[in-house]
């Protein structure tokens, strides 16, 4: 068994503790590969903000998880060359069973998810406390999930969103003794979020989703004071990468995310991690296309790897300064 304290990263309980008194949302950034990594390392640096690497099953069946925790290591190892030793969270994203939660766990993960929205009630209540205990015991931090995010998301897919409802909320935290809370309130997985059906149009013809259910996360906040609420399926799909995409051969259909200013209206409430996956694998693609376009008989994979790279860490240095408020509170 490798504790997370063994590869220098830390559990996310003092860091939400910090974001829900600061009023910001630390950046959850999903990764599969040393670029991504690199990218968000990079970022997080430069701008002095804390930071959760999130592990989904797609990136642990395609990177291998003895390898994602070493990166995980040589995360921190790297913050600490490019000059600052920011906190680091390796968490585990939409877990799917106590099996799933414990590997990652032994493996060194200082944080994991587990989901069981899609479970009868006292089902998801039953196997969130079995993890939470586990997790406990070798101080590794848990989050759960009530109610249910349309879209899809690597292993995790549903056609419908089910709010979650505040009512439950107390009972949930206080039967499993989760550390944070995912919310449906929505926001939705992937780079399709929404049906073009129920949207509106802004002046210049893009399609505007409708508005967060600000009014669900006021009400679960009156039901769980300062308690770490977690925003999923956040990513806000920019428009420049789906026209760089369009542009350069690829095809977006109705792709549209969650405006900024409602996620850094969620940042300044109890919301203290929001989870950004989606328009990092926009940013890469829009470049790699455009490198390969214009550069047809390129074949070094650093020659289109790297300005990638570059572009994401421009990007998450955005949101960690413009979003989601997190710039400065290493």
């Amino acid at each position: 068994m490798t504790s997370y304290k063994e590869l220098g990263l830390v559990n996310s309980r003092e860091m939400f503790d910090k974001a829900m008194k600061g009023k910001y949302a630390i950046p959850a950034y999903n990764f599969n590969n040393m670029e991504q990594m690199q990218a968000i390392i990079q970022a997080c640096v430069e701008t002095k903000s804390p930071v959760i690497l999130q592990v989904s099953k797609g990136a642990r069946d395609y990177a291998n998880i003895n390898l994602l925790r070493n990166m995980a290591r040589g995360a921190g190892e790297y913050a600490k060359e490019l000059g600052c030793a920011i906190p680091i969270v390796l968490h585990l994203d939409h877990g799917d069973s106590f099996e799933t939660c414990k590997e990652c766990i032994d493996n060194g993960f200082s944080s994991v998810m587990i989901d069981g929205s899609h479970l009868p009630y006292e089902e998801n209540v039953a196997l969130t406390r079995k993890v939470v205990e586990y997790a406990h015991a070798h101080d590794v931090t848990v989050e759960g999930e009530l109610g249910v995010l349309a879209g899809i998301e690597d292993a995790v897919s549903h056609e419908v969103s089910h709010y979650t409802k505040p009512e439950e909320v107390v009972d949930f935290v206080s039967r499993t003794g989760v550390d944070s809370l995912a919310i449906s309130i929505g926001t939705s997985h992937g780079a399709n979020k929404f049906k073009p059906e129920n949207c509106t149009r802004d002046a210049q013809g893009h399609l505007v989703p409708p508005p967060l259910r600000f009014d669900i996360l006021e009400e679960i906040e009156k039901q769980l004071p300062n308690f770490p609420i977690v925003l999923h399926g956040s990513s806000s799909v920019p428009q420049k990468y789906v026209e760089m995409i369009g542009q350069y051969g690829g095809k977006l259909k109705d792709s549209i995310g969650i405006p900024e200013d409602q996620l850094r209206k969620a940042a300044s409430s109890a919301v203290c991690k929001i989870n950004i996956d989606s328009d990092g694998r926009l940013a890469m693609t829009a470049i790699i296309r455009k490198v390969l376009s214009e550069k047809p008989g390129e074949f070094d994979p650093r020659k289109y790897l790297g300005p990638a790279r570059e572009e994401l860490k421009k990007m998450y240095m955005y949101k960690n300064q413009n979003v989601l408020g997190s710039a400065g509170h290493a």
